[in-house]
């Protein structure tokens, strides 16, 4: 292996942080979150929703891999960068052919088939790199081995789910992708996956959140098109900036108590950490983000066109809301996971904005955006609280 790939690659110290080219690698990946609230947009069902969902799982795979990849060696130079870029073209065909993967018309097979295929070899590039990245640690190798037996073992009801399409396809692709995601943790258990680097793990982590957030505000401009800003408008555009400042904090003050606690942790204890806390938790808050944004583009549209149909007053609610408790729940896993002891109001929270769902249901969708709102800012406020009382600087944990 070495005498193909030629020069040995550059191992991230301890103090590794983010490079630019990994940067720039979330950039095709936002390309991604971009393409599917488009898609969900589109076609605002219970189905559309379900099928976004397994096409935010399969791009949060794809940028995860090279996540735990860039925490052991440097992705930026060499024979690696070269296998990240064709990693990246293929997450952008990925990303390209989002929408057509789900139809039912002629060209759907063959666009499903390109997604399928486009994935395989992201994920195939992805092993071979770290395989040889792992030269030397029988550990990470025997990890790497583990993982590549899911990863394979996916890539069958993939593989059928792109040639049946409709139904069977939603269901094979669920199958095939809580493989690829449950491998990631077996291995996890079963061997570990060693944090090299822990600080540029939360940084990579908490960046991609961010570029999540940054989706919402693009919502804004695809929500209100070329329409003229009115009142309602202009209203619904600072709710919005509200809510993503309130999910901002809320997030980032958990993600200062985690990443404080994956420091101070060493060997498998760090490893499943990075595992769960991280690479699994994580897909909760990005996935709940984007339905948040998905929400905020269909209340946006709805007042720059002035939509009275039905789906125009359950769909906003439903994303806001629905985004909102994913949002939560993972927060609230991902502190559980990482520090072991959270306060029980961090769970409460997730509950309560699923209960607030039923009632924006029969409110307007500027309304349900006002409420969502009022209740994050009170939720970010009794936090502020808590901490002022117990004199902590990070999230309400208990010691």
């Amino acid at each position: 292996m070495g005498r193909i790939f030629g020069a040995r690659p550059r191992a991230t110290p301890e103090t590794h942080r983010a490079t630019l080219f990994e940067i720039f690698f979330d950039l095709v990946f936002v390309f991604g979150l971009i393409r599917v609230t488009t898609f969900m947009a589109e076609r605002p069902t219970p189905v559309t929703l379900m099928q976004g969902l397994l096409v935010l799982l399969l791009l949060w795979i794809s940028w995860l891999v090279y996540c735990w990849l860039a925490n052991h060696a440097r992705i930026d130079v060499g024979v690696i960068r070269a296998g990240v870029t064709v990693a990246m073209a293929a997450v952008f065909l990925v990303a390209l052919v989002i929408p057509d993967a789900w139809q039912t018309g002629p060209g759907a097979t063959r666009s499903r088939l390109i997604l399928v295929l486009a994935y395989g070899v992201l994920r195939v590039v992805d092993l071979v790199l770290f395989h040889w990245v792992a030269a030397g640690d029988r550990q990470l190798r025997r990890t790497i081995r583990l993982y590549a037996i899911s990863t394979a073992l996916s890539w069958i009801p993939l593989f059928l789910g792109a040639l049946f399409g409709g139904t069977a396809q939603l269901l094979l692709w669920a199958v095939a992708l809580t493989i690829d995601m449950g491998g990631g943790v077996v291995a996890s258990v079963r061997s570990g996956w060693p944090v090299r680097s822990p600080d540029h793990f939360a940084e990579r982590h908490s960046l991609v959140v961010i570029i999540a957030l940054g989706e919402s505000l693009i919502s804004v401009s695809a929500g209100v098109g070329g329409q003229m800003i009115r009142g309602p408008i202009l209203l619904a555009a600072l709710l919005t900036l509200a809510v993503i400042v309130c999910l901002y904090w809320l997030y980032s003050s958990s993600a200062a108590t985690a990443r404080q606690a994956l420091m101070t942790e060493t060997g498998l204890r760090r490893a499943h950490v990075g595992s769960n806390a991280y690479s699994v938790a994580h897909f909760p808050v990005v996935a709940g983000t984007i339905y948040v944004a998905l929400g905020v583009e269909q209340v946006l549209a709805s007042l720059a066109h002035e939509e009275t149909h039905e789906s125009s007053k359950w769909m906003p609610a439903v994303a806001l809301f629905g985004g909102a408790v994913l949002f939560l729940a993972g927060r609230a896993t991902f502190l559980g996971l990482s520090v072991r002891c959270v306060r029980p109001g961090l769970f409460v929270a997730s509950v309560a904005a699923l209960l607030l769902l039923p009632a924006s249901r029969y409110l307007p969708g500027l309304a349900a955006l006002g409420l969502l709102t009022a209740f994050l800012a009170v939720l970010l406020s009794y936090e502020a609280w808590t901490r002022g009382r117990s004199g902590a600087s990070v999230d309400p944990v208990e010691s």
